[in-house]
Formats: structure tokens, C-alpha cells, sequence
């Protein structure tokens, strides 16, 4: 069992090298699955607007807004994608641009974001393959960012960072 969970985070967190760019078509609906927020808890979407633009201060870039009206359909993607095991699979349903996506990380949301932005920045500059979710995170084509989550019941989380 250890060794199959191992596997699993090992994949998801490969999978978490994956960045969806701009002009994915869209299916579905507007929205996530009703119901309340997956996180229930504003620190954590506030603090991955506040790492991302703190990154984004480093280039001298003006911050992305928090698109607090995106949030509930980002939780929705969260839970979505984490439900089939498969990033990015709801890109698109939120109207974003561009999404970043924190496979099955070891939660709560408010630890294990910071984490993941540090990872996904540290990609840097270079050719989207391979440097997608930097790129998102210091576009000048984007002026907000939805940060979304979900906890999953063995405490695993998945967060969605969708731009427009």
C-alpha cells in the first residue's frame, strides 16, 4: 500500500509539471459542482495570490488581482480534477486563460501552497514546455488569479491557480 501511494504521489507530482497555456476550448458550464467552497477558508486563497504576486514583485510586475469571483468554480475544478486523478481536466469551465494546477499535495491548503508556487516558479523563463507554470505566474497578458482548493478525505489537497 506504501509503496502504491508512493507511485501515485510520485505521478501527480509529475503530472504537476504541466501547465495548461492560453486558448484551451472550453467544456461545460461556467461553474464547479455546487456546494460550499472545498477549502472554506479565505487564508488560503489569499495566500496564493500574495506568493504568486510576491513572485511576481521580483520582476518588477504589477500583482494579478485576486478574481474572487472565479474562487467557488476554482474549488470546483480542484475537486473535478482530483476526483479523476487527472490535472487540467477541468481547464476551461471557469472562462481562465491559463490555469496552474498543485496535484495531490500533502494539505491543509494553507501549508502546502507555498510549497508548490516555489516549485512551479522556480521553473523559470524558457520555452513553455517545461516552464508553463512560470510563464503563467509572470505573464503580462493576465491581470487576475483564482486560487481554488480541495481536500480530499486521506488529507491530500489539490489547488487550482487559474489566470485571466
Amino acid at each position: 500500500m506504501g509503496d502504491l501511494r508512493f507511485r501515485t504521489m510520485a505521478a501527480l507530482l509529475g503530472l504537476s509539471l504541466i501547465a495548461c497555456g492560453n486558448k484551451a476550448s472550453s467544456s461545460g458550464g461556467g461553474s464547479g459542482p455546487s456546494g460550499s467552497a472545498a477549502s472554506g477558508n479565505a487564508t488560503a486563497e489569499q495566500d496564493c495570490v500574495d506568493t504568486i504576486n510576491m513572485y511576481r514583485a521580483t520582476l518588477s510586475l504589477p500583482p494579478y488581482a485576486r478574481w474572487t469571483d472565479a474562487e467557488a468554480c476554482a474549488d470546483g475544478q480542484a475537486l473535478k480534477d482530483g476526483t479523476a486523478m487527472s490535472a487540467h481536466s477541468a481547464f476551461g469551465t471557469c472562462q481562465e486563460n491559463a490555469q496552474d494546477e498543485c496535484p495531490g499535495w500533502p494539505g491543509p491548503p494553507e501549508t502546502m501552497i507555498g510549497g508548490c508556487l516555489k516549485m512551479m516558479w522556480a521553473e523559470g523563463p524558457g520555452p513553455f514546455n517545461g516552464h508553463g507554470h512560470y510563464i503563467n505566474m509572470s505573464s503580462t497578458q493576465y491581470t487576475k488569479v483564482a486560487c481554488g482548493f480541495h481536500v480530499f478525505p486521506d488529507g491530500s489537497v489539490w489547488a487550482t491557480q487559474d489566470f485571466r
